[in-house]
């Protein structure tokens, strides 16, 4: 059962590191400054940062000991999620890009009003 459990484990990582990847591609086409990056080929970790302006900063770490959502303005830490609450705010922004126009000046005032 253990074995399984850990398979499918590092399976959800994979994914979530390949989604981050994706991600953080739409966000640059938009004009944002994103980046996404991996150790190593096999996936098993993840950084993953995107500046919304305004000395605004999110930052997703995923790896197999953790995941961490952390936004930042000016320096400072606003707030600091981890687990599921942190991949639920992942699809928040997720879900903000996908119904906002290509126009990056009405997503960053969205996602300002929503965080």
């Amino acid at each position: 059962m253990f074995i399984r459990l850990a398979k499918q484990h590092s399976q959800f990582v994979q994914d979530l590191v390949m989604n981050l990847q994706a991600l953080a591609i739409v966000l640059e086409r938009r004009g944002y400054l994103a980046s996404c990056y991996t150790c190593g080929d096999q996936m098993s970790s993840a950084s993953f940062m995107v500046s919304l302006g305004d000395n605004h900063l999110i930052r997703f770490l995923v790896s197999d000991y953790g995941i961490t959502w952390t936004e930042m303005r000016d320096d400072r830490e606003l707030m600091k999620l981890e687990g599921a609450e942190a991949i639920a705010q992942l699809q928040e922004l997720a879900n903000l890009l996908k119904y906002q126009p290509e126009s990056t000046s009405s997503y960053t005032a969205t996602v300002a009003q929503t965080i």
